[in-house]
């Protein structure tokens, strides 16, 4: 009975462990600016800008090229 629970108790520890590892891993990084700086690469999209209207006109973008 003893070792029933103490399986039962590390097999909950090690999820909660594992659970903690996959939160920490997947967390987002703090960002420093709202602009991507010299040293970023190039896939980096500019932060902080307005979302596009729904019923404005579209802004052709490099960033996502046509689907044609």
């Amino acid at each position: 009975m003893f070792t029933t629970l103490l399986v039962i108790g590390g097999v909950l520890v090690g999820l909660v462990a594992l659970l903690a590892l996959i939160v920490s891993l997947s967390a987002r990084p703090a960002t420093r600016g709202s602009a991507p700086t010299a040293g970023s690469p190039g896939w980096v999209a500019a932060t902080g800008r307005a979302h596009p209207d729904a019923w404005s006109e579209p802004v052709p973008t490099s960033e996502i090229p046509a689907a044609r």
